[in-house]
């Protein structure tokens, strides 16, 4: 059985569990008498441990979609389901709990906090989480055990990002959510990113969705979506996939 088999198919032979599932998710964004449509009628489903990529010009509306699916915003019309929770039903209160219990995020700009360390970037989030890794355990998963005590402005750009990504998953997120993770960053420090993305992934089983506008990042996904003026026009599977070190941009 291939790794892709394993994502896409279970003991049994049925699919996976759904993670994630949008149905008619639209957005608008109203600026005095302009509206602008970011989403226009989505309908996207994520299995559970599945990674996939968001491509797209900008604008195209696959931030929309990240903020909507990680409960940063609301749609205007639609509905967004984690498991058997409708997220849309819910309050800010109930959509700040889904966040803190089941969501991690990274984003293209690290967000470290200068005068603490990156074990204590980290133990930012491992102090609030029901079930936390240590830290520790959190950075030697993204390759930074050596480098606990260091200060974001001792650390290179990728490893900065590389903290980002530990402390996303020191508390054992469901979800990653990752909007241009590597879009800072030379392609060989995007390449140890993507690895360290696709470690949690396959070492947690975390549904992981990634924005990139680098077509060749594609290559490391399951599955690549395609979207353009808000809509989601195209829905690749790859039948096999590529290393990050395989990829060259």
């Amino acid at each position: 059985m291939t790794e892709r088999d394993q994502v896409t198919t279970s003991p049994n032979g049925s699919p996976p569990p759904t993670a994630l599932r949008a149905r008619g998710l639209t957005k608008t964004y109203r600026m005095g008498a302009v509206e602008v449509q970011a989403l226009r009628g989505v309908d996207v489903d994520f299995a559970e441990g599945e990674l996939v990529v968001l491509l797209g010009p900008s604008g195209s509306g696959k931030s929309t979609l990240l903020n909507l699916l990680g409960g940063l915003d609301v749609p205007t019309s639609g509905e967004v389901w984690f498991h058997d929770r409708r997220l849309t039903a819910g309050d800010e209160r109930a959509l700040n709990r889904y966040r803190r219990e089941h969501v991690g995020f990274v984003f293209q700009f690290y967000n470290l906090i200068p005068s603490l360390t990156a074990r204590e970037n980290v133990a930012l989030v491992t102090e609030i989480a029901r079930d936390p890794m240590t830290p520790t355990e959190a950075l030697n998963m993204v390759g930074l055990g050596e480098r606990l005590d260091h200060f974001p402005a001792q650390l290179s750009g990728g490893e900065q990002q590389r903290v980002a990504i530990a402390r996303a998953i020191a508390k054992r997120p469901a979800l990653l959510l990752c909007d241009e993770p590597t879009g800072a960053l030379d392609s060989a420090t995007g390449i140890l990113v993507l690895e360290a993305i696709l470690t949690v992934n396959r070492t947690l089983g975390t549904t992981t969705v990634l924005i990139t506008h680098n077509a060749v990042i594609a290559d490391i996904a399951h599955r690549v979506l395609h979207f353009a003026d808000g809509r989601l026009v195209e829905v690749r599977v790859n039948a096999s996939r590529r290393e990050p070190a395989e990829l060259v941009w």
